[in-house]
């Protein structure tokens, strides 16, 4: 790899503001912000909307949607033009 033209890969905090948590990984995104983890270090932070801890697929407040009555509309529709 050529020194100098990649981004620094370091520790960074993503807090979900929704879900009020927070996960230390290693990311290159770049932030003005800082926070002081539970282990005495500070790392940069960036607040997020939506994570694993607040999105709906992986809390299992995901919603069914009853597609069945669509299909059975297209499938109509389509014997129609036959």
């Amino acid at each position: 790899m050529k020194p100098g033209i990649h981004p620094q890969y370091r520790p960074v905090v993503f807090r979900d503001r929704s879900a009020d948590e927070a996960f230390l990984t290693r990311s290159t995104v770049a932030t003005d912000r800082t926070i002081e983890w539970s282990d005495g270090n500070t790392y940069p932070l960036v607040d997020v909307d939506i994570s694993s801890a607040s999105h709906p697929f992986y809390t299992g407040q995901q919603r069914v949607i009853d597609s069945a009555g669509r299909v059975e509309k297209f499938r109509a529709r389509q014997a129609k033009r036959r």
